[in-house]
């Protein structure tokens, strides 16, 4: 049975909104019955890089097959991987209709995607993965715009700040990807020279 998601983000010890809506604010300590008392022992290096990469398949919804392969794309761009890394990423379609506002989770995000329920300039793509350019327009298919689920989710607060990258229309049903992500656009705190460490060793 996969460990509790909330329970994985409190071991990593920051908040991951790919993965769920919940927060540690209210726990901020590992998960367990002495996770308030205990002092963490001191995290190894290859630990601690290996956390980092988890956070981000976790946000992303990555196998680690998916993962190394991003990561071997990013570190033959000529700028800097971890950049590099991160704006692949935030491409994905099944992120960006997550950060729209479509969807509360990258999970969702996924599953509407899969489904076929997404239109990308009009036309209908069912790869999660696709990579969005710049100028592409996404929207949600008409069958699904009375869905309750996907009506709370875009009428509620956003649950991350909507990105530099992404201009919507005022219903919530229709984005545009207006320029390339940035670092700064990445809504969790990572640190990419870990990962970086990680797959180089």
């Amino acid at each position: 049975m996969s460990e509790p998601r909330l329970k994985k983000i409190r071991r990593l010890g920051t908040d991951i909104p790919g993965l769920t809506r919940k927060r540690t604010d209210r726990r901020p300590y590992p998960p367990g019955q002495h996770g308030q008392t205990r002092q963490r022992r001191k995290v190894s290096e290859y630990r601690r890089r290996l956390e980092e990469k988890q956070k981000v398949k976790l946000n992303y919804n990555l196998s680690e097959r998916q993962m190394r392969r991003y990561f071997r794309d990013a570190a033959h761009d000529d700028g800097v991987t971890g950049d590099a890394l991160f704006r692949a990423l935030e491409k994905r379609l099944s992120n960006s209709v997550f950060r729209s506002g479509m969807a509360v989770t990258e999970r969702a995000a996924r599953q509407l995607v899969s489904h076929g329920h997404i239109l990308v300039d009009g036309t209908r793509v069912d790869r999660p993965g696709y990579s969005l350019s710049v100028g592409q327009t996404v929207e949600l298919a008409h069958k699904m715009r009375e869905n309750v689920q996907v009506l709370e989710s875009v009428q509620r607060p956003p649950q991350v700040q909507l990105p530099s990258y992404i201009t919507r229309t005022d219903d919530g049903f229709l984005f545009r990807i207006q320029s390339e992500p940035l670092r700064a656009d990445v809504p969790f705190i990572v640190d990419d020279r870990a990962i970086i460490e990680f797959y180089a060793r």
